[in-house]
């Protein structure tokens, strides 16, 4: 092989094997299997996904609070048209209604029903087990307050109030 591939070999290497990059890994393979594991248990147990489950976090967080189709496409960094899919699915469901918005006529609004409510609190139950079981339960306790305080300083540094979906 010739020094200059085999210097570019070495250089992608280098760059392959950095801390920053192996770090950065090791937080997204953490949030994703950690994802997979609470979509699976909430489709066992729940017959809902997770994406669900955070559109009724944000239709429930604040009762009586008009939540636009748009607000929860931005909340849950989806786009329009899989934000429509989704919201017709859980309408299927019966987990959600649309209303139209008395403000403005463009706009329409997403409510949790009593049955969404209730799909609600099974599904949080199921969600509060996971997380603390693999997230919480693993990490001691003064470490898991760095962690999240790390975590909300990522997250506003990026722009987020740290507020969740």
């Amino acid at each position: 092989m010739d020094a200059a591939p085999r210097r570019a070999d070495d250089q992608a290497a280098r760059a392959a094997n950095s801390p920053l990059v192996h770090d950065f890994g090791l937080l997204i393979k953490a949030a994703t299997r950690l994802e997979q594991r609470i979509d699976s248990a909430l489709r066992r147990e729940c017959g809902i996904s997770h994406t669900m489950l955070e559109v009724l976090i944000r239709l429930c967080r604040r009762p009586g609070e008009d939540v636009s189709q748009r607000q929860l496409a931005a909340d849950l960094i989806l786009t329009s048209s899989g934000t429509t899919r989704l919201i017709d699915r859980m309408e299927e469901a019966g987990l959600v209604r649309r209303v139209a918005s008395p403000a403005d006529r463009r706009s329409v609004l997403v409510e949790a029903t009593e049955q969404g409510r209730a799909a609600f609190l099974k599904a949080a139950a199921v969600h509060s087990q996971v997380v603390e079981r693999y997230f919480v339960a693993p990490v001691a306790r003064d470490d898991y307050a760095r962690l999240t305080g790390a975590l909300s300083e990522i997250n506003r540094a990026l722009g987020d109030p740290g507020r969740p979906a």
